[in-house]
């Protein structure tokens, strides 16, 4: 059982979740399967990841096997191009549709897309899905504090998940705060970075060896011990495990401290921010 934190109105998720970015068709399905197979409980998608279909058909026979429905926690995000309500209305209805589910347990604005100008109409629209049970929780992705602060002066709700980019060349700290402050879950996409600069790290590979751990784990259970819920993702069941290793691994606060310290000030790794970038 994969230890949990809750957010301000009640949600409660597992510190650890399975992002499937990339992950589409029978091959997908199956590797998705192995995660859930695995004890992976929080499985993360999204519309424009393009396998909504491919996340259900797991969630499904998963149930035959695996973990019932009641014990998954299923997200989807919302793409900038469905921000107006009555669209974002149809897609979170598609997106049920595409998984084969009645409801999807938590839905996300992908990007705030600022100078769109229609995030808060999105909010509006997910707040109305949840009060219809289309979504069982809401959240944003990549929300920076001003429009969260926007989000609750006009709606007067906030959100209950900030899914950001998060890992040690990019710390987050100063979001990190804001959300611990507000109840806000942080969850981290791309928490090894990518092509495995951050795995090589000299202080993580020492810290790993101090541990009899991998790099991987060092980085994942760093997130976990700053309250941030990593979604790595992983085709293989060997590294699906691997990562599920993290939860066994206690760092110190002068370790945390010290990966911490690896931050960079263009630590993004597209250099997507959140104030100026539009994802449709």
């Amino acid at each position: 059982m994969i230890p949990t934190t809750t957010a301000h109105d009640g949600l409660t998720l597992p510190v650890l979740g399975f992002g499937t970015y990339k992950l589409t068709g029978h091959a997908g399905a199956a590797s998705i399967e192995r995660a859930i197979a695995s004890g992976y409980t929080l499985v993360d998608s999204a519309f424009n990841y393009e396998n909504e279909g491919s996340v259900g058909a797991a969630v499904r026979a998963s149930a035959h096997h695996h973990a019932a429905r009641d014990e998954l926690i299923v997200t989807s995000k919302l793409p900038g191009r469905h921000q107006q309500h009555d669209a974002a209305i149809a897609t979170v209805e598609e997106s049920a549709a595409r998984m084969g589910l009645e409801r999807i347990d938590l839905y996300l604005i992908h990007w705030p897309n600022p100078r769109q100008g229609t995030y808060v109409e999105a909010w509006q629209a997910l707040i109305e899905a949840k009060e219809r049970g289309l979504v069982g929780a809401i959240g944003v992705c990549n929300f920076l504090p001003e429009h969260l602060d926007r989000l609750h002066a006009e709606t007067g709700v906030m959100p209950e998940v900030n899914q950001i980019e998060l890992h040690p060349h990019f710390p987050q700290e100063e979001q990190l705060a804001y959300d611990r402050e507000h109840g806000i879950i942080t969850q981290a996409w791309s928490p090894l970075g990518r092509g495995g600069e951050m795995l090589a790290e000299p202080e993580i590979v020492r810290i790993a060896e101090a541990h009899r751990a991998t790099p991987g784990q060092v980085i994942l259970a760093w997130g976990i011990a700053r309250g941030v819920v990593p979604i790595p993702k992983a085709a293989s069941q060997d590294r699906q495990r691997e990562n599920l290793g993290a939860l066994e691994l206690r760092l110190g606060d002068e370790e945390v401290s010290a990966i911490t310290a690896l931050g960079r000030p263009d630590g993004r790794l597209k250099g997507q921010d959140p104030a100026v970038y539009e994802e449709f």
